[in-house]
């Protein structure tokens, strides 16, 4: 997700595991046993709260959930642009000098974001870090920054200037001021990473969180996880929920870190690298990929294209994805998306009820 808040990293929105709304409930004759209790361990990282959640005993839980969170936590201490020492600050130090060699998780990382940022034609775009600290949403310190201070930033802003070579393992940003920024993206690795050592301990049942995305593998007892979507004018009610036994779920919102100005303009973190403003064209985007390397980077690049343009995204990627979209004028698309989505609402002319400013 692409965050522009000053004074560190904003933690993005939560999607959680709900339960369906409305459903019709079993008679106490054929009420299905109640699934065995999730071992649950969190820790603050990446300026988010990373959870785990497994179904296993916890002599097996316990020490692979802490492998688990240990590689997260060694995974900040490179991939954060937040952090001096990272080797994201090292390559961003170095714009316009020298190419920096990395480990090969940064090189992943990092072509996965130009990758993305060439899919979106710049709708993501991974070096859009040039334009931190210009705006600050948190309360009684907002700061909307003037339009020359944006434009001066904008030149600084072009993953095409991104060069990377494979054998050396090196990253060069060709010109002095550009800094790609992996907000939107290492969080994704991270879980990928977490949950390939769940699954290496034997544990195939577990949901992850980090901030606005979820991993899921498995089952939660008789039937796959629910990962609910925030709805985004109703604070913490769920318009919908996911089902998914097996995928990286990122959800993109214009309603954190949010300021209306005296005109009644919302001013939000997801910008467009390509303006330096907010978005208008989105109010939500809940992606659903293969891997969270993906999934993050590609609901802010839905959420800046805007429902439209995010289909045409969607069908030129080169694996099986979906999208469940809220247009800025409360409309909801659902793209590749079947019975796998379940509404815990009534849609009016296909829009979201109690959704409008």
């Amino acid at each position: 997700m692409l965050v522009a808040c000053g004074g560190g990293e904003a933690e993005e929105v939560e999607v959680v595991e709900v339960e369906a709304a409305g459903e019709s409930e079993p008679s106490a004759a054929a009420e299905p046993e109640a699934p065995p209790p999730l071992f649950t361990r969190r820790r603050p990282l990446m300026g988010t709260i990373f959870i785990v959640n497994v179904d296993a005993p916890e002599a097996v839980a316990a020490p692979a959930v802490r492998a688990a969170l240990d590689e997260i936590e060694r995974l900040e201490t490179v991939l954060s642009e937040w952090r001096e020492d990272s080797e994201i600050s090292r390559i961003n130090a170095q714009a316009g000098i020298e190419p920096v060699r990395v480990s090969d998780e940064v090189f992943a990382v990092v072509k996965a974001g130009v990758e993305v940022s060439r899919w979106s034609e710049g709708a993501f775009d991974l070096s859009w870090a040039a334009l931190r600290g210009l705006y600050d949403f948190r309360p009684g310190r907002q700061r909307v920054p003037e339009l020359r201070e944006v434009r001066r930033r904008l030149r600084l802003i072009d993953y095409r200037r991104i060069r990377l070579n494979e054998e050396e393992k090196s990253v060069f940003l060709t010109q002095r001021g550009m800094a790609i920024g992996t907000g939107g993206i290492g969080k994704g690795f991270a879980l990928d990473r977490a949950g390939a050592i769940l699954r290496e301990a034997g544990i195939d049942n577990y949901m992850l969180f980090a901030g606005g995305q979820v991993q899921v593998h498995g089952r939660r007892g008789d039937r796959a996880w629910r990962v609910g979507i925030m709805h985004p004018r109703e604070n913490a009610n769920y318009f919908g929920f996911l089902e998914n036994d097996g995928g990286s779920i990122s959800t993109s919102g214009d309603y954190e870190n949010v300021y209306v100005d005296e005109d009644g303009r919302r001013w939000h973190h997801i910008l467009d690298p390509r303006t330096g403003e907010p978005v208008e064209r989105s109010m939500s985007v809940t992606f659903v990929a293969p891997s969270g390397l993906y999934a993050d980077a590609l609901s802010t690049a839905a959420f800046v294209l805007g429902p439209d343009r995010a289909r045409a995204l969607l069908e030129e990627l080169p694996f099986e994805a979906q999208l469940v979209h809220v247009g800025s004028d409360c409309s909801l698309h659902r793209n590749n998306v079947d019975e796998s989505l379940v509404m815990r609402v009534e849609l009016a002319d296909g829009k979201l009820p109690n959704c409008a400013e």
